[in-house]
């Protein structure tokens, strides 16, 4: 596999910019340190906030939308996020099959290596495992490169061995992460995926509001998110994912929406 060349965004390359200025000024006029100290701080702290916003173009490209072809099919993408998990997995599958739907499984490396044969299962039944990070670490948006390397690697290896399908999507645990991610995703030739609607159904059990959430983004070229891993409860104990995923594929269906993964949205 040969690398990608990082292309950095706009935002990156006038961040660059700035720090060799600050340096250049600081060597022509010692005094001025404070100013230059403070437009550095200025610049990484914009660059911190928008490493926290998942949705955030200026880091870098991302997918918050379906390409503009995909989006002309009629096509809308179902992605979940945080397994396999052995018992909410399954029944997800068996949702998505009476529907006739197809899904991105965004998965942890080291779940799909405790669970192979159920990742092995995503991809039989005609969906994708794509690369959600070895270990998921909330820290993970601190990291440096070879800490994201690492991360990434070792997601890559794991999904690969496993499904015999090369991850070619990232998402970031949580969506967040710095400037420094851009470099590796080039290099292991992945692409920065997040959503245009998400059902926030990791802290939320009221399935009406889940289910609200995601049908208010029900429009081709869309990009959902559910979980089947660390999925929240009803009050009756049931994972949001199973109650909600039925009347979203059916809603789709009525709108003449075609459910496709990440990978058959490049075509």
């Amino acid at each position: 596999m040969h690398s990608a060349r990082w292309q950095p965004s706009l935002l990156i390359r006038a961040s660059i910019a700035l720090h060799a200025l600050a340096l250049i000024a600081v060597i022509a006029a010692p005094a001025q340190w404070r100013w230059a100290l403070g437009a550095l701080l200025a610049n990484h702290a914009l660059l911190t906030l928008l490493g926290l916003w998942p949705r955030s173009h200026a880091l870098g490209p991302n997918w918050t939308r379906l390409p503009a072809a995909a989006t002309a099919r009629n096509e809308i993408a179902l992605t979940i996020d945080d397994g396999p998990d052995p018992d909410v997995t399954p029944q997800v599958l068996d949702i998505l099959e009476r529907h006739a739907a197809q899904a991105t499984f965004f998965c942890i490396g080291e779940k799909a290596a405790r669970y192979p044969e159920l990742c092995r299962e995503i991809v039989r039944r005609g969906h994708a495992v794509e690369n959600h990070s070895q270990h998921h670490q909330h820290h993970f948006s601190f990291m440096g490169p070879s800490g994201f390397l690492r991360e990434l690697q070792a997601a890559q290896d794991t999904l690969t061995a496993i499904t015999g399908q090369r991850p070619l999507f990232f998402r970031a645990p949580a969506g967040l992460r710095n400037p420094l991610l851009g470099p590796v995703l080039a290099r292991l030739e992945l692409r920065l995926a997040s959503w245009s609607a998400r059902g926030f159904d990791t802290r939320s059990g009221d399935v009406a509001r889940v289910k609200q959430r995601l049908l208010n983004g029900l429009r081709a070229g869309g990009i959902l998110l559910l979980h089947d891993g660390n999925a929240a409860r009803t009050p009756e104990g049931i994972p949001v994912i199973l109650e909600v995923l039925p009347a979203v594929l059916a809603a789709a269906r009525a709108a003449n929406l075609r459910l496709v993964t990440l990978r058959q949205a490049l075509a």
